[in-house]
């Protein structure tokens, strides 16, 4: 997390209420296998929130001038991230395309800025926007495709239980949302395996 944050995770109020929790499902949280876990709970959460206190455009900032007119294109970005709906994860990854306008990025930006915006209580949906808007916004780039697939644990482990199940989202800017034919190759460049 940066020095500059002003926000921090209260970790012994969330101790506090996971011991809450084990008294409200019926356990003693004086049990020897529980003693530790509110205090383990709070730092995973530490964890798994830390992009609540992050700026993703800080990975968007060193970029190089380069006369490239292509698809730059990193597929397969593995995320894990938690599902506001139930604080339960989501797991799977991200494909991410864009099209240069005079300049790039390092390709472990892309990455890190993925990790950023997924280590917040998410929504699959808004996750796919906020990559593609950032991208597109920061790299001022002619076009960007986003695509992430995923398996939501509270879709197959809880509720109605099916395992395997995927959801897909995609957001489009500029060329790739505008134009039919170059929608059409990032598409298949991104299913290509």
């Amino acid at each position: 997390m940066d020095k500059k944050q002003t926000k921090t995770i209260d970790q012994d109020r969330i101790a506090q209420a996971v011991r809450e929790i084990l008294i409200a499902v019926g356990e003693s949280p004086d049990r020897e296998g529980l003693q530790e876990t509110p205090q383990r709970v709070a730092r995973m959460y530490a964890e798994l929130f830390s992009g609540l206190h992050d700026d993703p455009a800080k990975h968007t900032k060193k970029f190089f001038t380069e006369n490239y007119n292509e698809i730059v294109m990193v597929r397969d970005i593995s995320f894990n991230s938690v599902c506001e709906h139930h604080l339960m994860p989501f797991i799977g990854k991200v494909h991410i395309a864009y099209i240069p306008n005079g300049r790039v990025i390092g390709l472990s930006k892309l990455a890190r800025v993925v990790e950023v915006f997924s280590h917040r209580p998410q929504v699959q949906e808004r996750l796919t926007e906020q990559i593609a808007e950032l991208l597109y916004k920061e790299l001022k780039a002619k076009g960007v495709a986003v695509v992430i697939e995923s398996e939501h644990t509270c879709m197959t482990v809880r509720g109605v239980r099916k395992p395997g199940s995927l959801c897909i989202t995609s957001a489009l800017r500029g060329i790739f949302l505008r134009n039919p034919l170059s929608r059409s190759e990032i598409m298949t460049l991104f299913n290509k395996r």
